[in-house]
């Protein structure tokens, strides 16, 4: 088994985690950092996929050649698109956690089944 092979693999595991912790928990501060495993475990994927695929051109036969050296991308390919997770991942943990204070100091209490109560 390969290195990739095992850092996807964990990459898989803790997205699972990150899943199942959603579905199952009712906190909804347990629900966020449970997102943001499922986010950086596809981080870990894509840094892995940018780091095999920039490597794949070396690992070819000589019989066999490739249009261009662009075909496959860069391996700085998969560092923009781990970048651009992480911004997401904090603004989406800086917008959660303002809503959460700003129930919590209406309601006094912070349970995802209380809040489905709250629809109008």
């Amino acid at each position: 088994m390969t290195e990739g092979m095992i850092t996807l693999g964990l990459s898989a595991v803790l997205f699972a985690i990150g899943s199942v912790g959603v579905a199952i928990r009712r906190n909804p501060l347990i629900m966020f950092m449970c997102i943001e495993l499922m986010l950086n475990s596809a981080n870990l994927a894509l840094a892995t996929f940018s780091r095999y695929y920039s490597r794949v051109p070396e690992t070819l036969p000589d019989s066999i050649e490739l249009a261009s050296s662009t075909d496959l991308g860069s391996a700085t390919d998969g560092a923009v698109f781990v970048f651009l997770v992480m911004t997401i991942a904090a603004a989406e943990a800086v917008v959660g956690l303002a809503i959460i204070i700003a129930i919590f100091r209406t309601h006094k209490q912070v349970d995802a089944d209380e809040l489905a109560e709250l629809k109008g």
